[in-house]
């Protein structure tokens, strides 16, 4: 069903309660920014571009390494000051710090209510019942929720890409990760809400959706009427690929031991299925991936590679690497740099190990690698994908690429710059276009990071 109270653009009336979200770490957090917004704005509240217009201050909020969980810490701090410039000002932390840190949060002064991921449909009671005189908090995880219902208001700055949810949870126990323990179980969303969401954006302009999930390769919705109709990945990535050929798909996170070659065969299939997978290898050695708890082993991560090179052969692949984890020697930290030059990255998110409480690694494993050990393992593996990114882009000097345009360079405000299917930055002379065109243009040269390229008349 439809959801009619939601428009696609945020609500801003200066008559309404404000309210302000500030939204830290991965692409799930932003969608679900986008939910609470749509909840809150059926509430009567609407949104606010300053922290000193608000009503309600709202962060969400990552925990997946100490750092980012430092940087909440001291914006509390600073809500704490604004709290006390004026009266009134409700704070509330959200996501999945507030759903490992609890009652810890909500000792912090600067801390009305603590609200987790499955908790946003109440979020607007929470901050009725502050009224009581007391703090506010629903933890609770819940097996059913998807918000398959709620029509995300859209907080994107461009109105091109759109992120939709497609599952929500983690059953993988990979040791050093708290998503299970913050997100819960995994539970996938009706498909045929996922497909009425990205219709309604494509008719309200959108030209690119992502499918997100945190291992969006296990997605299974079985229906509960007719528990013989199923829908996997594959099979919902065409439907979604169906509902216009002009509408870009993209889809993240994949995992090793899930992805069949079904979503190989459906990409090549579907010209609007962009030709990049984020599959996240994590460590090159079979030693630190079991301890990981991976489920996969090197040869297998290799075997899965292939197949995306033989049937896909123009597919970009990028990745997840850790530097460090508990007990890594010399030659599983050389184990890593060997897979890395065999697979070629085109682009990659690396990190040194930071220990998380509560999961598996913290209640078994002793994190034994010297900080200065773990730095210096890190920049030697940025430096290579520096290279390796730097390889790949040059591939591409030369070659003509369907570009949709998402934005001004940053540098210039005549270059405009977008993706190309293969998740590709480019960066060329608009002359004349405007964001939301796709273009053709031709690369003409590049760093590491961007691909810079002239239009293509038609």
């Amino acid at each position: 069903m439809t959801n009619k109270y939601c428009s696609v653009k945020p609500i801003k009336d200066s008559s309404l309660p404000q309210v302000f979200i500030e939204t830290y770490g991965c692409q799930m957090n932003v969608n679900d920014s986008e939910v609470v917004l749509s909840v809150l704005q059926k509430a009567g509240y609407a949104l606010c571009e300053s922290l000193q217009q608000a009503n309600v201050i709202l962060v969400n909020t990552c925990s997946i390494r100490d750092n980012a969980e430092q940087r909440i810490w001291g914006r509390l701090d600073v809500f704490l000051q604004e709290k006390k410039k004026r009266k009134n000002v409700v704070v509330g932390v959200l996501g999945c710090m507030a759903e490992r840190l609890k009652e810890e949060l909500l000792q912090h002064p600067a801390v009305d209510l603590v609200a987790g991921p499955d908790s946003y449909r109440n979020i607007a009671n929470l901050i009725a019942a502050l009224d009581t005189g007391e703090k506010q908090i629903n933890i609770k995880l819940l097996r059913e929720e998807t918000y398959s219902d709620i029509s995300p208001v859209r907080l994107d700055k461009n109105g091109v890409s759109a992120f939709i949810s497609i599952m929500r949870g983690c059953n993988n126990m990979c040791s050093y990760c708290v998503v299970p323990y913050t997100r819960g179980a995994e539970r996938s969303r009706d498909p045929h809400s996922i497909v009425r969401e990205a219709q309604e954006l494509f008719e309200a302009g959108y030209k690119e959706v992502t499918l997100l999930g945190q291992n969006v390769d296990s997605y299974k919705w079985i229906n509960p009427d007719n528990t013989t109709e199923t829908t996997n990945f594959a099979q919902l990535l065409e439907l979604v690929a169906l509902v216009n050929p002009k509408l870009r798909v993209r889809f993240s996170t994949s995992h090793p031991k899930d992805m069949g070659n079904g979503v190989l065969y459906t990409m090549a299939m579907y010209p609007n299925i962009c030709n990049h997978i984020h599959l996240p290898v994590q460590s090159g050695s079979d030693a630190m991936l079991d301890k990981m708890n991976r489920k996969y082993t090197r040869e297998g991560y290799l075997y899965r590679v292939g197949k995306i090179r033989e049937i896909l052969p123009d597919c970009a692949i990028s990745t997840d690497i850790i530097a460090g984890f508990c007990g890594e020697t010399l030659e599983d930290h050389a184990d890593t740099i060997s897979i890395m030059k065999e697979v070629g990255y085109d682009s990659a998110f690396m990190f040194q190990y930071s220990m998380r409480p509560n999961t598996k690694a913290h209640r078994h494993f002793t994190d034994d690698v010297p900080l200065e050990e773990k730095t210096r393992r890190l920049n030697e593996i940025i430096e290579l994908q520096n290279g390796l990114s730097l390889a790949s882009n040059q591939k591409c000097v030369g070659k003509e690429y369907e570009v949709l345009i998402e934005g001004t360079s940053k540098r210039s405000a005549e270059q405009l710059f977008g993706r190309t299917p293969q998740n590709k930055v480019c960066v060329f002379d608009g002359k004349g276009h405007k964001i939301g065109d796709y273009v053709t243009v031709k690369v003409t040269s590049c760093t590491s990071a961007t691909l810079m390229a002239e239009l293509v008349e038609e």
